[in-house]
This record gives C-alpha cells, structure tokens and sequence, in this order.
C-alpha cells in the first residue's frame, strides 16, 4: 500500500485548503484513514480520522468545527477541507490507513503511512 499526500502550501491565516492522500491496492474501501500533522519542534498529533464507509468521522478538539475529512472509496482518495486555518496550523501532514475499519486516533493502529505534505499558515 503507498499513500500520497498533496495539496499543502502557503495560506493566510483564515484562509482554506484541501489536502488529498490517494492511495494504491484494491483494499482502500475496506480500512479506516486519519490525518495527522507534526509541527517543528513537536511530536506527531491526531487530526482526524473516518471510518472505512464514509459514515463516521471523529476529529481533534483543536480543528472540530474547521476541518472536515471525507473520503472517495471509488477514487480510493481521502481528503481533508481545513477552513479557517490558523499560524498553529502549520505543520507537516500525513496521511495513515487504520488497521482496522473504524476512525481512531490512536497512532500504534495505523500501520501505512504517506509522505507528507507541508502545510504553512502566515499571520
């Protein structure tokens, strides 16, 4: 399984993007994927997550109600819309399929991971 992140960039603060992650194998409809980010100096935190239908998603506190994660099972793609983006924002973002078929933030069920796309939000 490879996954590819793309769509990061530069934005001003309030401003949105949309990250995508395709991913490779025939599978993609039958795991859970998360987004998660790292910004410098900090280690890798949860950002959100869904489930492998579509139907359930579950976010961190700090980007509820900012961003919205969403999936393509026939594109074999998951995105994340980021509205009202923020300076602490602004991090590296990975995409990662869960091992399992539901939306978690726990990072040891994660077991593929993508390259990372950077995403820099200026005051």
């Amino acid at each position: 399984v490879q996954l590819q992140a793309f769509g990061g960039g530069l934005v001003q603060a309030g401003g949105s993007l949309r990250l995508s992650c395709a991913a490779s194998g025939r599978t993609f409809s039958r795991y859970g994927m998360g987004w998660f980010r790292q910004a410098p100096g900090k280690e890798r935190e949860f950002v959100a997550a869904i489930n492998y239908s579509g139907d359930s998603t579950y976010y961190a506190d700090s980007v509820k109600g900012r961003f919205t994660i969403s999936r393509d099972n026939a594109k074999n793609t998951v995105y994340l819309q980021m509205n009202s983006l923020k300076p602490e924002d602004t991090a590296v973002y990975y995409c990662a399929r869960d091992g399992r078929i539901g939306a978690t933030d726990r990072f040891a069920q994660y077991d593929y991971w993508g390259q990372g796309t950077l995403v820099t939000v200026s005051s």
